[in-house]
């Protein structure tokens, strides 16, 4: 059975709440709120799967220690930005 959208971004946007550390729930709480409802239905499944990822290696990413893959590279760039406040000062 299909997911619907509405019931997926309620999903991911508890997925986006609950993270495995408190500097991802943060990040993606954040763009969760301010993207997540106008992302397309592929943007959703790749954020989907951005969510799966570890959140250590989210958080490498995120503050420019090692390369997002490719798949994500410009979701990354978008959360990377938003993050700059959140994780330190811009």
């Amino acid at each position: 059975m299909s997911e619907d959208r509405d019931t997926k971004i309620k999903r991911l946007r508890m997925r986006s709440m609950r993270r495995g550390i408190k500097e991802m729930d943060l990040i993606f709480s954040a763009y969760a709120d301010a993207h997540i409802a106008g992302l397309s239905d592929a943007d959703l499944v790749t954020y989907d799967a951005l969510l799966s990822e570890n959140d250590h290696d989210i958080y490498g990413w995120i503050t420019q220690q090692s390369v997002a893959p490719t798949q994500y590279a410009p979701m990354m760039a978008v959360i990377t930005e938003m993050a700059a406040g959140l994780t330190r000062p811009r």
